[in-house]
């Protein structure tokens, strides 16, 4: 059996950055965002960032697109 799956967007993670922010129980972004629980456990390590020497850096941090190519000057 196939089953198809949508690419969690831009918008979706910095959703999910704001509700690790807040600590929403995992169980309740999954229902929130409606995906599975293991696909939020996933983005929220894939998005985490470790470091012994900087520990006041540690968290989670969503991809953040600032500016879009057009925008950016070409030297």
């Amino acid at each position: 059996m196939f089953r198809c799956y949508t690419q969690i967007t831009l918008a979706d993670r910095r959703r999910l950055h704001q509700l690790v922010a807040a600590k929403v129980p995992v169980n309740e972004m999954a229902h929130q965002s409606g995906r599975h629980r293991s696909t939020i456990y996933r983005e929220i390590k894939r998005n985490t960032f470790h470091d012994r020497e900087l520990p006041e850096y540690d968290g989670s941090y969503s991809t953040v697109l600032t500016t879009s190519p057009e925008t950016v000057d070409a030297d």
